[in-house]
């Protein structure tokens, strides 16, 4: 069954952590139409969260069409997940897990890679702006 994670330091509201994380499931392939959500209450026990902050994330994917309730039964995924990776994007995952390993190896820990990650994407930013 799905299980939901948080991450209090990110910044990012709960609900949308809930939400993004169905959505990268679904893109990745690790949820499918038709796999059921886990309930409101079980979710809000396991992340001891406000069962409204799940109600709100379950009806912002609702209304973006990629789940829907069904009474008495819960919460299932209602859009079709996406095909296999094409080609390129598998090279990329190789090379980003390559890098992860590598990462790994020289002592950075999660922390350290996401601000390194989102250091370099705003480097590229920058590099498009300059004229």
């Amino acid at each position: 069954m799905f299980r939901f994670r948080l991450d209090g330091s990110s910044g990012v509201p709960p609900y949308l952590q809930l939400v993004h994380q169905v959505r990268q499931s679904l893109l990745l392939g690790y949820l499918q139409e038709g796999d059921r959500l886990p309930t409101v209450k079980d979710v809000a026990a396991d992340l001891a969260i406000n069962p409204n902050t799940v109600v709100k994330a379950y009806r912002q994917l609702e209304h973006e069409g990629l789940a829907g309730g069904r009474p008495g039964q819960g919460t299932f995924i209602t859009a079709t997940s996406s095909p296999d990776l094409p080609e390129e994007q598998q090279i990329l995952r190789a090379s980003l897990e390559e890098w992860l390993r590598a990462a790994q190896e020289a002592g950075l820990d999660d922390e350290a890679v996401t601000a390194l990650i989102a250091v370099a994407r705003q480097d590229m930013k920058k590099e498009k702006v300059r004229p």
